[in-house]
């Protein structure tokens, strides 16, 4: 199970001035208020690729059943990818999920084909903003699967 990161696009969506300063302070809401209040939306928290640091994002999910969730590297239909999601293929090992009050370790991997187009098909009709994104890039947005990594034994 690897992230395989798909080429960015050539033309979408542009975020407005001040958005990264926006998300940022959402994930620390998030994480202030244990995710009450805030839907499907979870914080994904990844190792920076060039800085070596944590870096949070909150992002909706889509849960697939216990210890899996869904999530769409759409950024609004921008023509490149969230950081997030280079961040995911470069330390895929350190990748962490807090759904409400619980942060825990999770394995990504990318769907592709018939995995993937399953997956925003579902993802479309429960999130219909979704669909729109996809018209605003000429990127294939990419839908990462998220299971929950197996607690170490201890002795």
């Amino acid at each position: 199970m690897t992230v395989k990161i798909t080429p960015n696009g050539t033309r979408g969506f542009k975020a407005p001035a001040g958005f990264r300063p926006l998300a940022r302070l959402h994930a620390r809401i998030y994480k202030l208020v244990g995710g009450r209040g805030h839907g499907n939306m979870v914080v994904l928290t990844t190792l920076g690729s060039s800085s070596g640091l944590e870096r949070s994002s909150t992002v909706a999910s889509f849960p697939e059943g216990e210890g899996t969730w869904l999530v769409v590297a759409s950024m609004g239909g921008e023509a490149r990818h969230p950081s997030w999601y280079g961040n995911l293929a470069k330390n895929p090992d350190r990748v962490f999920l807090q759904v409400r009050g619980e942060r825990f370790r999770v394995r990504p991997a990318s769907l592709e084909g018939a995995d993937r187009a399953a997956a925003w098909k579902r993802i479309t009709s429960e999130a219909p903003n979704f669909a729109d994104y996809q018209t605003k890039t000429d990127r294939e947005i990419p839908v990462v699967r998220l299971t929950r990594a197996a607690k170490a034994a201890t002795s």
